[in-house]
């Protein structure tokens, strides 16, 4: 959320389809990427996974930012996102949404600041609008296992 302008990464073959991935960041420790069996090992997530994993990341950050910032900081908040693979009309395999669910528990004072986090955390997700702009992408938000928030594209 805090980042502009631009940023870089490394990336470097080894055995098969592995990819070591520098962050180019001292901070950040290097990760091995792989494409799954029969291409690859899997020893490492594939760049389908990846980037469920950033869309994920980025919604969960930016609710959790939101409702800290609004005072109403959750005990925990736990994320699952099932990418849902498709072919295209050429046959080539592509990604065709992400379902993201994310589950928020707690006690909160205040049901009107976390109702006015619900309504605005999406936009603030950097890497999921970018991705909307091709892939859809599917939010629920639940509270302490009560549904309270839904989007579609």
């Amino acid at each position: 959320m805090s980042e502009q302008g631009s940023f870089e990464i490394r990336m470097q073959s080894g055995e098969g389809y592995r990819f070591q991935v520098d962050f180019n960041d001292p901070a950040i420790a290097p990760l091995l990427v792989d494409e799954p069996a029969p291409l690859g090992a899997g020893s490492g997530p594939n760049a389908s996974r990846l980037l469920a994993t950033a869309v994920g990341n980025c919604l969960s950050a930016s609710l959790l930012f939101c409702l800290r910032k609004a005072h109403v900081a959750p005990d925990s908040v736990s994320t699952t996102v099932r990418g849902n693979m498709v072919r295209n009309e050429q046959g080539r395999l592509r990604i065709g949404g992400f379902e993201v669910a994310i589950e928020v528990s707690g006690e909160f004072d205040s049901q009107g600041r976390f109702d006015r986090c619900l309504g605005m955390f999406e936009d603030f997700c950097v890497v999921t609008a970018s991705v909307r702009q091709g892939i859809p992408v599917q939010v629920t938000v639940h509270m302490n296992g009560t549904q309270v928030h839904q989007s579609t594209d």
